[in-house]
C-alpha cells in the first residue's frame, strides 16, 4: 500500500482479523442477511482489509452498504437467477444480491464450467457493489485454475479529453497460482486511482497528488494541492500525452464485457444501483501440465524480484508480493483503523445491539 494513502500511526485503532471478521459479519446478519451470505461478505471486506487494501475495506465501504441496505438498494435475500448459460458461460440476473455475496457464487460456476470444458465465464446484472475485485479472482487459484473478474457501472471517470464523467472506474483483477512465490494477484483500476483512495485522503487529511482528479471543467489536477469537494477521477495515465487513453479504453472494454454483456449498468444510462460485474476461470490443465505451469510461474517471478533496484529503491516487486506480506504482518500485528472508524463501528454496534468490535 502506497504509504501516501496509510492510516496516520496518531490515528491508528488496531484490532484483530477475527475481531473484526465477527463484527463485520454480525453488522451484515443485522441487515438481514443470512448468516452463510453475511460470513461470504465480511470475508471478502476483511481480506480487502488485511491485505492492505484499506479503500475496499471496512473503512470506506462497510457504513456505504449499511445505508444502502437502509435505502433498499441491496437485497439481503435475493432470489438471483440464471437466465442463458451454456457449457462454458452463463448470465446471472442477480436481484439486487449484494456483489461480495453474488460474485463469488459466480465464479463458483465458473470453476465448475472450467473443469468440464477448461474455461468458465459468468456475466452479472443488478448487483451491487462488489468489493475488492481481487478476493473473487483468487477464489479460482486453489482450483489451479487463473480467475478474472472485472466491475462496472456508474460514472465517476472523465474519458480523455472529457469536461464530464462517463465511465466508471472499472477495476480488473487478476489471480495467478504459483508453487513456492506468493501468487501474482493484479487488481487495478482503470482510473488513476481508485475513488475510495480519495475518500482516504478526505478522511487522513492528506493532500491531493498530482494526476489523480480533474477539475470542473475536465482539466487534468497536475500539481499537488487539497483535496477538492468533488471526484472527477482521470483514466490511469492522467493526460493523453502520458497514456490516459489506455486506462479510459480499458474502463470501456470492462464496461463492455460487464455491462453491456450482462445487460446490465453502464454510465449513467441504466437505473442507479444495477451494478454488473464479470468473472471468468482457466483451468491450467487444459493448457498444460499444472506442476510444470506453477514451476514456470515460480521461475518467472523469481526473475522479477532478483532485478537489481533502481537508484533510491531497496528491492522490486511484482502484483500480490507487497500484499502478500502486508497479509503475514497483519495476522500478526492485528489491522489498523483510523479511529473516526472504529468510533462508526461503536455506534452501530450500539445501535444493533451488537458487541463492540475487540481491540488489541
Amino acid at each position: 500500500m502506497l504509504e501516501h494513502f496509510h492510516v496516520p500511526e496518531e490515528d491508528r485503532v488496531t484490532v484483530r482479523h477475527e475481531d473484526l471478521l465477527k463484527t463485520t459479519t454480525d453488522i451484515f446478519e443485522a441487515m438481514g442477511m443470512p448468516r452463510e451470505d453475511a460470513e461470504l461478505a465480511a470475508d471478502g471486506l476483511v481480506t480487502a482489509d488485511i491485505r492492505g487494501c484499506e479503500t475496499h475495506g471496512v473503512s470506506n465501504m462497510l457504513r456505504a452498504y449499511v445505508q444502502a441496505f437502509a435505502d433498499g438498494k441491496i437485497n439481503p435475500t435475493p432470489d438471483w437467477k440464471i437466465t442463458h448459460e451454456t457449457k462454458a458461460v452463463a448470465t446471472i440476473e442477480a436481484d439486487k444480491a449484494h456483489g461480495l455475496v453474488i460474485c463469488p457464487r459466480a465464479m463458483d460456476i465458473a470453476i465448475k464450467k472450467a473443469k468440464k470444458v477448461g474455461i468458465g465465464a459468468v456475466t452479472i446484472h443488478n448487483s451491487t457493489h462488489a468489493g475488492m475485485m481481487a478476493y473473487h479472482a483468487m477464489r479460482a487459484m486453489p482450483h489451479d485454475m487463473i480467475g478474472y473478474a472485472i466491475t462496472g457501472g456508474g460514472a465517476v471517470m472523465v474519458p480523455t479529453f472529457g469536461a464530464e464523467p462517463r465511465v466508471g472506474a472499472v477495476p480488473h483483477a487478476w489471480a495467478v497460482p504459483a508453487n513456492k512465490m506468493p501468487p501474482f494477484v493484479l487488481d487495478i483500476s482503470s482510473s488513476s486511482v481508485a475513488a475510495n483512495k480519495i475518500n482516504l485522503l478526505r478522511r487522513t487529511g492528506a493532500d491531493l497528488l498530482p494526476g489523480l482528479l480533474a477539475d470542473e471543467d475536465g482539466t487534468p489536477l497536475m500539481e499537488a494541492q487539497e483535496v477538492p469537494d468533488t471526484t472527477r477521477l482521470l483514466p490511469w495515465g492522467s493526460t493523453r500525452e502520458l497514456g490516459s487513453h489506455k486506462g479510459y479504453g480499458m474502463a470501456v472494454i470492462g464496461q463492455v464485457f460487464s455491462g453491456i454483456l450482462s445487460a446490465g449498468l453502464f454510465g449513467v444510462s441504466n437505473p442507479p444501483g444495477n451494478g454488473a460485474q464479470f468473472v471468468a476461470a482457466f483451468s491450467i490443465d487444459a493448457f498444460r501440465d499444472v506442476a510444470e505451469f506453477k514451476d514456470s510461474m515460480d521461475e518467472f517471478l523469481t526473475y522479477l524480484v532478483d532485478t537489481p533496484p533502481a537508484p533510491g529503491h531497496d528491492r522490486v516487486y511484482y502484483a500480490g508480493l507487497p500484499e502478500h506480506e502486508e497479509t503475514e504482518i497483519r495476522e500478526r500485528d492485528g489491522i489498523p483503523l483510523h479511529r473516526e472508524v472504529v468510533e462508526w463501528f461503536d455506534s452501530t454496534a450500539d445501535e444493533l445491539k451488537l458487541d463492540r468490535i475487540g481491540r488489541i
